[in-house]
């Protein structure tokens, strides 16, 4: 069976119509995990007593468990021992999933940027009057978000590509489509490989957006 091109282009504009609820879950997801890896990190670098092994137990689970186990347990399983979770739709269950798993890899990003910093500065700081919270946000932060950049992009990459898993629970977003034009024309190498074009393409947009805001970060830095 040769490739069908002119089937690929003629599906691709149907596909994109279908972008935004991916982006919807993964800037969601993203927004939601940033603030939820920040307090973990917090917490990690302070060694905060029983807090600290809560979290790292959280972190555990969601690192060593595949994601499509979570999001099949958060959605099917949660409604069983939380009534208030009892209606949850699929987006919001995609959401909270993809938050949470990538939350317990953000959080050690987050940790080792902090501690990158070199305390010297933080004792320097505080020595000439500065109080903590000055500290933090002067020097400490500025510093440790411009180390983290690296592993923070990776990780978003990887919450784009598994955004797909949401199909799974009845989500229609862009593989969802996909699959479904795939089994309609048994045309599944042109679906699925369109499908592949339109998460490239954002992956490679995203490194480009991330590459830039490095080399900003980097201005300070360079002589």
């Amino acid at each position: 069976m040769t490739f069908d091109f002119a089937y690929m282009m003629e599906i691709l504009p149907d596909l994109l119509g279908y972008l935004p609820i991916t982006l919807y879950l993964t800037l969601a997801s993203m927004t939601i995990d940033v603030i939820i890896g920040g307090l973990f990190s917090v917490v990690l670098v302070n060694k905060v007593p029983v807090l600290t092994q809560i979290i790292q137990v959280i972190m555990s689970f969601f690192r060593g468990t595949p994601p499509i186990v979570q999001l099949l347990l958060i959605y099917f399983g949660l409604p069983q021992i939380l009534p208030i979770a009892t209606g949850m739709s699929a987006e919001t269950a995609s959401i909270l999933t993809f938050s949470l798993n990538t939350a317990a890899y953000l959080a050690e990003v987050f940790r080792a940027a902090l501690v990158s910093v070199d305390e010297g500065q933080v004792e320097a700081a505080m020595t000439v009057g500065l109080t903590y919270g000055q500290t933090l946000r002067g020097i400490v932060l500025p510093q440790a978000v411009r180390n983290a950049i690296p592993g923070t992009g990776n990780t978003f990459v990887g919450l784009l590509k598994n955004s797909s898993l949401a199909f799974t629970i009845g989500v229609v977003e862009l593989l969802a489509q996909g699959k479904l034009f795939a089994s309609n024309s048994l045309r599944f190498f042109e679906a699925y490989f369109a499908v592949a074009l339109i998460y490239w393409a954002l992956t490679i947009l995203y490194s480009l957006l991330q590459n830039w805001y490095e080399k900003r970060l980097a201005v300070p830095y360079t002589r």
